[in-house]
């Protein structure tokens, strides 16, 4: 007889709940970097965002989840980078209701007691907000349309290619090669270090090399436009990451409540750790500084929430808060534009916390006596995510500028992307002025009426 699988409420609450914070997450990384640039590019900072919000949301209930979480595309045994496409197309399998014996589809579903569509809608935030992250490094110069595409082919191929390789049981699961490499030793990714973040740094990085530096940049003052929006983006992101992170331990109990707690305290020192290192190095410590640092920390305790003590947690955002706080003025010494520090943040932030497992982790780091094998597993796994990544974007943006074209023209770049990609501008100072209100339509609209009066 069949084992009949009973509802678990609380759990399936509390990861609906997750997945609303995540998906706030998007909108708070809007205000974060709209914030960080100049008032010309606001609009358009935050459309990408938006934008990713649109394509990975139509793109992940049809083919998404299933190239994540389903069986290997070639057949089991096989590499396992992707997910089987057509396994779970549009969903199918997974719906409520659509079977009698398995009303809430939780046959098919990721974690005992959940109905799948659950688990679905909380892996979809994932995807959107990873692709939204990598806008902050090409800020101000590139075509919005352009963009949409390569969202919409960059989370096909290699979002949700990392996403079955880590959690979907492929290459750098426990199942896979590195799982077995040592006894009792397998990759550990709580919450997305490899999958989101330096998956999406690695992807900025290579971006910003392909499309080039913003016109002025070096020579110019590009600094941002609204700090006030960079606090109220970084309390966002802050307020969301606890479905990220707490919501990842997929159940309502401790786990979840160590995860909570382990964001908590490596957020709040990585915000220390950068103020000290801005305060040595530049004799302030700034309001942009003290968001940087937490995200900064909220990036490095990802993978690893589920993982440490809270004590861990603490010198581990400390770390990450330094390492990342000096991580972003390497743009200027290597000569690449990543506008808004995408990859002193997340690339840097990502590898600290994902390694740092490999000392921290209470059952398996070489600070309790677990020896080195975990941290090996960890070096290992980031080195495939950065290739993985590194490799299959430089193909797509390489793509998309010979056909598509990523820069819009040195003119239109110069007037402001908000007013040349979208027509209208952020703050309408002077509705009678051709170009500056809601759109060009109205702004002309306007002056015709003062002439005819």
């Amino acid at each position: 007889m069949d084992e009949v699988l009973e509802l678990a409420p609380g759990d399936t609450a509390w990861l609906l709940v997750s997945a609303s914070l995540v998906l706030l997450m998007t909108p708070g990384l809007a205000f974060f970097y709209g914030g960080m640039t100049r008032s010309k590019s606001v609009l358009n900072m935050m459309m990408m965002s938006f934008g990713a919000i649109g394509v990975v949301g139509v793109v992940y209930v049809l083919w998404g989840y299933s190239m994540s979480f389903g069986t290997d595309a070639f057949g089991e045994g096989t590499a396992g980078i992707w997910g089987d496409p057509f396994e779970f197309w549009a969903l199918n399998g997974l719906l409520p209701g659509t079977d009698e014996a398995d009303p809430y589809a939780l046959s098919n579903s990721l974690l005992t007691g959940i109905p799948a569509i659950v688990v679905v809608g909380f892996q979809m935030t994932f995807a959107i907000i990873t692709v939204a992250l990598i806008s902050g490094s090409i800020a101000d110069r590139v075509k919005f349309s352009t963009w949409l595409v390569f969202t919409g082919a960059w989370v096909s191929l290699v979002y949700f290619g990392l996403a079955h390789m880590v959690w979907g049981g492929g290459l750098l699961s426990g199942d896979g090669p590195f799982g077995s490499m040592f006894t009792d030793i397998a990759p550990i990714d709580f919450a997305g270090g490899t999958v989101v973040h330096i998956n999406a740094g690695v992807a900025g990085l290579v971006l910003a090399l392909i499309i080039g530096k913003r016109r002025g940049f070096g020579k110019e003052p590009m600094r941002p436009h609204n700090l006030t929006l960079v606090m109220l983006g970084a309390g966002l992101l802050w307020f969301g990451w606890f479905g990220f992170n707490a919501g990842s331990a997929g159940a309502a109990d401790g786990l979840a409540g160590l995860a909570w707690v382990n964001t908590t305290v490596a957020t709040a020192a990585a915000m220390i750790g950068w103020l000290i290192v801005e305060r040595l190095r530049d004799g302030h410590a700034t309001s942009l500084g003290a968001a940087s640092g937490v995200v900064a920390g909220l990036v490095a305790i990802t993978p690893a929430a589920g993982a440490l003590s809270p004590v861990g947690s603490i010198f581990l955002g400390l770390i990450a808060g330094a390492l990342c706080a000096l991580a972003v003025s390497l743009k200027f010494k290597l000569g690449y534009d990543d506008s808004l520090d995408v990859v002193g943040v997340h690339l840097v932030g990502g590898l600290v916390g994902t390694v740092l497992i490999g000392l921290f982790a209470t059952e398996t780091g070489l600070f309790y006596g677990g020896g080195i094998g975990q941290l090996v597993v960890q070096i290992l796994v980031a080195l495939v995510a950065i290739v993985f990544s590194g490799v299959l974007t430089l193909i797509i943006g390489l793509i998309l500028k010979v056909t598509m074209g990523w820069r819009v023209t040195a003119d239109d770049e110069v007037e402001g992307i908000d007013i040349t990609q979208h027509g209208e501008s952020a703050y309408d100072l002077d509705p009678t002025a051709s170009g500056s209100g809601a759109s060009g339509v109205l702004a002309n609209a306007t002056k015709k009426q003062g002439a005819q009066a």
